[in-house]
């Protein structure tokens, strides 16, 4: 099954990655402003020289695989350098030789920026998906380089009885999933990723390493969980607290076409009120006629998810045309919202690593909902869009229970968020981004406002306040203090907002 199918079969999102892990590294002092000359590329063979990991060239063997992201519509995007980082040491090194030069710089675990950021045109991917070791220590904390993809967190946690919030596509790297927030299938029960984030080592525009945790670097600590990836800094290792892993039930119900709005009208009062054990979302699907289907994943037995359901059905006012509940395992839950629950866990990687995920070409963006919408209105939104869908996804529970600027991440007080997806080439691009764009702007004038950093667009009005709201403010002050040079800075950038 492909990215879209696995976003479609539950309506489950995925999240960009921007940043990975490494030996440790002394820390120095702030270093001095290193002096311009954008007129001059970087000396590659010195930095190929340098590091312990490989450079690779336009002309190097190898380099064709190595420089695409996930996203087929942004391949291209040409770098001139791709960095196979394996520890910090790498990082700095390729920090050193272009900063100055007016190369962009980006670092890439997963891959999955929606624009390609992680793959800037003519410049520097320092790639940290050799830095993916995932430590599950005594304690229930679980150090993960930030080159981890989820599956492999999964995998590892699982193994040790611990769980991690997280998101649904197994190919996802675990760095831009963090530093974005990290919206998933257990956020309701046990709150986003970056809230479960103890401690990140970091290497920051000056090529120092720094740990920020709460009594270290507490900025930069407060910024990284949920002020986006690729703003302050390049993460080589996160550390988390984990919860032990329950065992898991998961749920799809699929209704007629004639029922579309009531459903979503009855899904959005439902979420409400829901028991933190409870996450779900609700996909319509564009078409001529909108359909909607509803799946989710319950901390608990079906037996107590039964009547919850129940309650739905009713208040929809109309019977699914499938209702199905499955007890799951951690790990095998998991692996079912990934969409390759009858794989083994090397089947959920990338072809390019031996896996049997395929790339894909897409346009997506999003908002969130703090309240409500009118259902109806919403089914008109998605009227006459076949191949696109809006995946509405449930907040709340211990989302809410952190204030709006006690992370960057601002969306505390959220229903849902909601991500509007469609598959597309590069011939079709232009037009799926005016549908979709459409789609966004509709939600947007029917109150939902915010949007998600994750889910990352090109066209999104007043981008930095929907994506950080009042935490905007804050975030640039810390990117001036951490990269007052821009060394990071991209389209979308804290820097720009």
């Amino acid at each position: 099954m492909d990215r879209r199918g696995f976003l479609t079969a539950l309506g489950i999102g995925g999240t960009m990655a921007l940043t990975g892990a490494g030996r440790a590294y002394a820390t120095g002092p702030i270093r001095p402003r290193a002096p311009r000359d954008t007129t001059t590329p970087p000396d590659w063979s010195a930095l190929k020289a340098r590091l312990d990991g490989r450079l690779l060239l336009p002309q190097d063997q190898g380099y064709a695989v190595a420089r695409l992201g996930y996203n087929e519509l942004n391949d291209a995007q040409l770098p001139a350098a791709v960095a196979r980082c394996t520890s910090p040491d790498d990082v700095r090194s390729c920090l050193d030789a272009a900063r100055g030069h007016g190369v962009p710089i980006a670092a890439r675990s997963g891959g999955h920026s929606y624009l390609g950021y992680s793959v800037p045109n003519d410049g520097l991917v320092m790639d940290l998906r050799p830095m993916a070791r995932v430590r599950v220590r005594p304690d229930g904390t679980v150090r993960v380089g930030a080159g981890a993809r989820l599956i492999e967190v999964y995998a590892a946690l699982a193994a040790a009885g611990r769980l991690l919030p997280a998101g649904s596509c197994p190919t996802v790297g675990i760095g831009g999933l963090t530093l974005g927030g990290g919206i998933g299938v257990l956020s309701r029960r046990y709150g986003l990723t970056c809230d479960r984030l103890v401690s990140a080592r970091v290497v920051t525009a000056d090529s120092r390493l720094v740990t920020a945790s709460p009594s270290c670097e507490p900025d930069l600590y407060w910024a990284l969980r949920g002020g986006g990836g690729g703003n302050f800094g390049v993460v080589t290792e996160f550390t988390f607290s984990t919860e032990p892993a329950p065992d898991l039930t998961v749920f799809a119900l699929r209704f007629p076409a004639e029922a579309a709005t009531s459903v979503i009208g009855a899904w959005q009062e439902w979420i409400a009120d829901a028991p933190s054990e409870l996450w779900t979302n609700c996909v319509v699907s564009g078409a001529d006629r909108p359909t909607a289907r509803v799946g989710g994943c319950y901390v608990g037995g079906p037996g107590d998810l039964d009547p919850l359901l129940d309650r739905l059905v009713t208040a929809a006012g109309t019977q699914p045309a499938s209702r199905t509940t499955q007890s799951k395992s951690y790990l095998d839950a998991m692996k079912y919202m990934a969409g390759c629950a009858n794989d083994t866990i090397a089947q959920c990687h990338p072809v390019s690593e031996g896996g049997r995920l395929p790339r894909e070409g897409f346009v997506a963006a999003s908002r969130i909902l703090t309240t409500p919408l009118d259902a109806q209105q919403v089914t008109r939104l998605m009227t006459g869009h076949p191949g696109i869908d809006l995946l509405l996804d449930s907040l709340g529970g211990a989302v809410s229970r952190l204030a709006p600027d006690a992370t960057a991440f601002p969306h505390r007080s959220a229903l849902a968020s909601a991500q509007i997806y469609a598959g597309a080439t590069p011939a079709g691009q232009q037009a799926a981004t005016a549908a979709v764009d459409a789609i966004r702007d509709g939600l947007g004038a029917l109150g939902a406002t915010g949007a998600y950093v994750n889910y990352i667009d090109a066209t999104l009005p007043d981008w930095g306040t929907a994506y950080y709201g009042d935490n905007l403010a804050r975030l640039k002050s810390v990117t001036r203090q951490y990269d007052p040079d821009q060394v990071f800075t991209f389209p979308r950038s804290v820097a720009r907002a």
